[in-house]
């Protein structure tokens, strides 16, 4: 049994992670228009790329190289890139609170994807949870209606991508080293940069000193959310610690406050509570399926 100080570390890592990578985004939106936004994508695949070679190198992983020949891997990757092009679009152009808010319907875009193309078994009430959660999106992108932009179906598009990532890195190799996709990734994702740019002919400039200092800043808050997601996934019970994942939309809305001014309105902190419901609805579904099969499991065994 999971102790109480084991799950309290858990949900501190995983709030950690979540103002981290919140952090990273902060400064990445402050940045604005002073990158366009293939040469952003280029110069943070070239950072993080040079960042994680040290231990790529020190650890020796590098000798599985031969590994990174996976249809799982190449779908993470592609995911990868696409998500982190429409999400850095829909960044720059909407509050930073409505874009958390529609990125966490990716848990429940996952569970769907797992039942549709994994063959994993979803009961009517998941299925229910997934579609009232997507209702939630509805509600805070509100097609149709005076200040719909864009820019909200590409955050919708980019947690779509984020579950194909994360649906993919499922059926991936499993002696494939974490550290080694991680590295392969963000360098295919920066190469993705300057075949953006060629495509949509996207002049490059010299970024200005404080532009690109902000830039590393967020990449330094980028590989600390990436360490502190695999330790929250190690640390407490799954389905204790997993829903305070929705206190990122608190982070969210404070640091869109201070720091951009921006003030939800209460159509979006309706669309929060529905999805952030759903959410934990589905995760106390998974819990109660898990431990329904491991009894199971248990009897067989007597």
């Amino acid at each position: 049994m999971t102790t109480f100080s084991e799950n309290l570390r858990g949900i501190a890592y995983l709030t950690a992670c979540n103002l981290a990578f919140l952090l990273s985004d902060t400064l990445i939106k402050l940045i604005g228009s002073a990158i366009p936004l293939g040469e952003f994508i280029a110069i943070r695949g070239l950072v993080v790329t040079i960042a994680l070679a040290p231990m790529v190198a020190a650890t020796g992983v590098w000798r599985q190289l031969p590994m990174i020949r996976s249809r799982a891997l190449f779908w993470r990757t592609v995911g990868e890139a696409a998500s982190a092009f429409t999400y850095l679009a829909a960044l720059m152009h909407m509050p930073i609170a409505n874009l958390n808010t529609i990125l966490q319907i990716v848990p429940l875009a996952i569970t769907a994807a797992g039942a549709l193309f994994l063959g994993e078994m979803v009961g009517a009430r998941r299925w229910a949870a997934i579609a009232v959660g997507f209702l939630g999106v509805l509600i805070v992108v509100r097609p149709g209606v005076e200040g719909f932009n864009v820019y909200s179906l590409l955050a919708v598009a980019s947690a779509l991508l984020i579950a194909l990532r994360d649906v993919s890195g499922r059926v991936m190799p499993r002696g494939l080293p974490a550290l080694l996709v991680a590295w392969v990734t963000g360098a295919s994702v920066g190469l993705c940069g300057p075949v953006y740019a060629v495509a949509i002919g996207e002049a490059w400039v010299m970024p200005p000193l404080w532009a690109f200092g902000y830039l590393c800043a967020s990449v330094v808050f980028l590989i600390g959310g990436y360490l502190l997601s695999v330790a929250f996934m190690r640390h407490g019970d799954i389905s204790v610690v997993a829903p305070f994942r929705y206190l990122a939309i608190i982070w969210a809305i404070i640091l869109g406050f201070f720091v951009f001014g921006d003030i939800p309105d209460w159509p979006v902190y309706a669309g929060m509570a529905i999805i952030a419901a759903s959410g934990i609805y589905t995760f106390q579904r998974e819990r109660n399926r898990a431990r329904l099969l491991e009894e199971a499991a248990a009897g067989e065994g007597l």
